[in-house]
């Protein structure tokens, strides 16, 4: 492999020919080798978006030459539309302000912008801190790169995911709206209600938390951007911020603004704790749909059974003919995955120092794992289980007529004790409610038909 010399503050570094970076990078690459998270492409590209938008920030206010602020702008652009990743190499274990991506999108963008302007014949050379970087620190472009990456990655990802699945809840819900089953609550039977009232309640909370996830990302709106070292804004003329979320905003096509107070933005995360919150609160519920799921299609022959999933693949490498929940159980794991990525992140957020902290990599990386996981399983378990979802009718109507809890149909007419009576001595004798409740003297046939009326217990207020 051939090299070149890179040279920094510090000294000489060698960088490998072929690649854009320079001696930051090098360095980080040298003194951090811990793990194999990379840094999430999604902040790479952020970052692609904000340096174009501070070229372009600095060329309205006058601070950049003008060939050198369209070449970084371009740069960006080819960067992005290219999907130009392989180098930006860092880890996520680097230092915790971001510093080192920082320079590595500062570096890559310099180097291949100083080529662009050699093959216009220019002699004018970009400087990745006095240029790329200008008006700028690391420790408000990496915070400022979170909240696009996280924004954008909720808008086009998970939203988007979330919806799908809905749809076909929805659906599922009104087509078994007239299949009348037993409920349960504390594992044990219940009074009835339908499939599609009991569905329906897994729709409501999918809309729910797109509810609140959409409210909370109105947060991300807010940028760090402006406030350079400590959040004063020293070496930024006072409109930068204004003008760069403006630019990134154009660019992004959704509305982004300078935060009114910057010591808040470079010390403080709550913004992206209150919508992992959200997306957590969105998890919680995809935890229980799916376990409702592998519960109901639970047998075939010993379980509830009352459902059925597709077949997807054989569940078993011993037992022929086994068919497994494999996407409740691919769907539960990234739940739980996520449980754990909202204690980090809530962890990290919680260790600001005077006027930073730094654990922002990690909050980062966390975040952008949890939208990606549940997008990628919410669409997975939606295609491949919700949408083949099936009644068994035939156990359905067995479990109905079993249930003891019928019963409590009967408090209104002869009062909750003798109700009580009926439902354990039908228990004690293997009996039905109809043959106990008429050998106790308490309804006779005709009463008993009229007041256990499925389609009243299911729909009482109708």
């Amino acid at each position: 492999m051939s090299y070149r010399m890179e040279k920094d503050t510090l000294g000489e570094v060698k960088v490998p020919s072929e690649k854009w970076w320079g001696a930051q990078t090098q360095r980080s690459l040298e003194n951090f080798k811990i793990g194999s998270e990379k840094m999430p492409k999604e902040v790479v590209e952020a970052f692609t978006i904000l340096k174009e938008a501070t070229a372009a920030a600095n060329l309205r206010l006058g601070n950049i030459e003008k060939e050198k602020g369209e070449v970084i702008q371009d740069v960006c652009r080819e960067l992005r539309e290219q999907g130009t990743y392989e180098h930006f190499p860092l880890v996520v274990w680097q230092t915790g302000s971001g510093t080192q991506s920082n320079m590595n999108m500062n570096e890559v963008v310099a180097y291949r912008g100083n080529e662009v302007l050699s093959e216009n014949g220019s002699e004018l050379k970009i400087h990745p801190n006095d240029d790329v970087n200008r008006s700028q620190s690391s420790n408000d472009t990496f915070p400022t790169a979170m909240h696009i990456a996280a924004l954008k990655d909720v808008k086009e990802r998970l939203l988007p995911a979330l919806q799908r699945l809905k749809k076909t809840v929805e659906e599922k819900s009104q087509l078994f709206d007239n299949v009348i089953k037993i409920g349960r609550t504390h594992l044990q039977d219940a009074t009835p209600l339908t499939l599609g009232q009991e569905i329906s309640g897994w729709a409501h909370m999918l809309k729910k938390s797109e509810e609140m996830i959409e409210q909370s990302s109105e947060q991300l709106r807010n940028l760090a951007i402006g406030g350079t070292a400590v959040g004063t804004g020293i070496n930024a003329h006072p409109k930068f911020g204004d003008y760069t979320a403006e630019e990134i905003s154009r660019i992004t096509g959704e509305t982004f603004c300078s935060s009114e107070n910057k010591f808040h933005a470079l010390t403080s995360h709550d913004e992206i704790v209150y919508v992992h919150g959200a997306v957590k609160g969105l998890a919680a519920d995809l935890m229980k749909i799916a376990n409702d799921v592998r519960w109901l299609a639970s047998g075939p022959r010993s379980g509830i059974g009352e459902i059925t999933i597709p077949a997807n693949e054989p569940g078993s490498s011993i037992m022929p003919g086994k068919v497994n929940p494999t996407q409740s159980e691919a769907l539960t794991m990234t739940v739980s995955q996520v449980f754990g990525n909202d204690a980090a992140i809530g962890f990290a957020a919680s260790q600001g120092n005077f006027e930073l902290n730094v654990f922002k990599p990690v909050i980062i990386y966390n975040f952008l794992q949890s939208v990606r996981l549940l997008s990628d399983a919410m669409d997975s378990f939606n295609e491949k289980c919700m949408v083949g979802i099936e009644v068994n009718e035939e156990i359905i109507e067995k479990h109905v007529k079993n249930s003891l809890m019928l019963v409590t149909a009967l408090n209104p007419h002869i009062g909750y004790e003798k109700a009580a009576a009926i439902a354990k001595t039908a228990f004690k004798n293997n009996s039905t409610l109809k043959e106990t409740a008429v050998e106790l003297g308490y309804l006779t046939e005709e009463q008993f038909d009229e007041y256990i009326n499925l389609e009243k217990m299911v729909r009482p207020t109708e």
